[in-house]
């Protein structure tokens, strides 16, 4: 196919190059309705090119197949057999992905490390989770995602279940052996599911991580405006082999998607690909330099730890590390994470990916360069040097891995629908959560709906937040009540 084509742009120069006169939402009319203040800060570009999918950017029969060729294009350039675009995140279309797999109150294996938006998923269509356990790492506190092996006694226990779903890699970087889990699901003839939200880089270099459709996975969802260059909320979802048909995860989708659709993150996705196919080797050489330099660097300053694949693959841990997540453990300041993130913010105008009881983490891209990792070395080294000003940081009472797992008493949608009250955090041990509990970022809830909270993880949540942590989808944020199941 040719590559140098960008049917979405291409297709919106052609409507300002025509003179069309819009008598269609939006109601701006290509930012001539706009406030004035508004555009001073947005600029009049992004109202201009503000238009409709349908009768607007293509006719009202879509006969141009505008969408339709840049989709081919992007399944082309990574070696899916169907490629689709979302204009609502990720979050949308991992929701397809599971609902295209499992129906009602069937089972889906899930990796218990799944973002929110897979909780989100089940709460919708009430298939009943089969919770899979990430690689704990009880030294470090953290969890990678589950190995193949603990997908595959999973299926022993569950032979009826739909499917499997992986987050691979997770937030912090760490990948699973994806070929060896499609391969245990396709002998059972199951299909795999990856959400792969932070791995839109990874079909464009030989040096990343091998990417999901290469390892062999059915339908892999990807957010280009994690680690790409999609506008927020661009998302694509890929598709091959023939245990999921493409017309059944696409009214998947049609149920849970907008009927409009904007065209700015269709031409943003557009554009990406374009430039991952014609530039994206030298972009990601240049870029993998770039990581391995910073992390050097960063390595030489008392007090930092960066985590590299010693601390984070190996034997009972992760099969692989994305470099380009920048993980430093900040502990050897005598300071948390939380309390580093903001004051990076406040005093350099430094914001991170990520920040928990222990580390930070600084998410590399192919739009990086040396003026903006010089930036964030000054700020790291700065850190380290007003250390004694950031101690002590509030304790996190934070659970061995084991001690984190709850157990799940009843499906996640009864929970979330059912008689609910609010009970201060101190009674809320050994009563069943009616709402996810979700430190963010990275958001992956602590806990569940339909899960019995234990006295640890209520703790944790309630000491997280007086250390600086974010708890944004809870009825309460400051966790000092919880939602849980009113018991009769």
């Amino acid at each position: 196919m040719d590559h140098s084509r960008a049917p979405v742009l291409e297709a919106l120069a052609a409507y300002h190059q025509g003179g069309q006169l819009p008598f269609t939402p939006p109601g701006h009319k290509q930012g001539r309705g706009a406030d004035p203040r508004v555009t001073a800060v947005l600029g009049e570009a992004p109202f201009r090119s503000d238009v409709l999918a349908i009768s607007g950017l293509d006719d009202r029969r879509s006969t141009h197949g505008v969408l339709k060729e840049a989709q081919e294009l992007m399944a082309d350039a990574v070696g899916a057999e169907h490629t689709f675009f979302s204009t609502c995140g990720s979050s949308l279309s991992v929701k397809a992905a599971m609902l295209a797999a499992a129906g009602p109150h069937e089972k889906l294996l899930v990796g218990r490390d799944a973002h929110k938006s897979v909780v989100s998923g089940l709460i919708l269509s009430g298939v009943r989770p089969i919770w899979v356990e990430p690689q704990g790492d009880p030294e470090l506190r953290l969890a990678h995602p589950p190995a193949p092996a603990a997908f595959e006694a999973a299926f022993e226990e569950h032979p009826d279940a739909r499917g499997a779903l992986v987050t691979s890699p997770t937030p912090y970087g760490t990948c699973t052996d994806l070929a060896a889990l499609a391969a245990l699901c396709h002998a059972r003839g199951r299909p795999l599911l990856v959400d792969e939200a932070w791995g839109a880089h990874l079909p464009f270099h030989p040096d990343l991580p091998a990417w999901a459709m290469d390892a062999g996975a059915d339908v892999c969802v990807t957010s280009v405006h994690k680690m790409g260059s999609g506008l927020e909320q661009g998302s694509v979802f890929h598709l091959r082999g023939d245990l999921i048909r493409p017309e059944v995860l696409k009214a998947r989708a049609d149920l849970l998607g907008t009927t409009s659709p904007s065209v700015l993150v269709y031409a943003a996705l557009d554009g990406w690909r374009r430039q991952m196919v014609e530039h994206g080797r030298a972009r990601y050489d240049a870029a993998l330099a770039l990581a391995a330099g910073t992390r050097a660097r960063l390595a030489e300053i008392e007090g930092l730890h960066v985590h590299g694949r010693e601390d984070f693959c190996g034997r009972g841990r992760a099969a692989d590390l994305d470099p380009l997540q920048i993980i430093v453990d900040v502990t050897g300041l005598g300071t948390g994470g939380y309390r580093a993130a903001d004051w990076l913010r406040e005093t350099h105008g430094v914001n991170l990916h990520l920040a928990d009881h222990r580390r930070i983490s600084a998410q590399l891209t192919h739009a990086d360069d040396e003026k903006t990792t010089d930036a964030l070395v000054r700020a790291l080294s700065d850190l380290a040097a007003h250390a004694p000003g950031l101690r002590p940081a509030p304790a996190v009472e934070v659970p061995e891995p084991a001690r984190l797992r709850l157990e799940q008493v009843v499906l996640p949608r009864d929970a979330f629908f059912g008689r609910v009250e609010q009970v201060p955090w101190r009674e809320a041990a050994g009563r069943i959560a009616a709402e996810m509990l979700t430190p963010y970022p990275p958001g992956i809830p602590a806990a569940l709906p339909g899960e019995r909270l234990t006295p640890e993880v209520v703790r944790y949540l309630r000491s997280g937040v007086e250390a600086g942590m974010v708890v944004p989808d809870a009825a309460d944020p400051e966790v000092r009540s919880v939602r849980v199941l009113r018991e009769d």
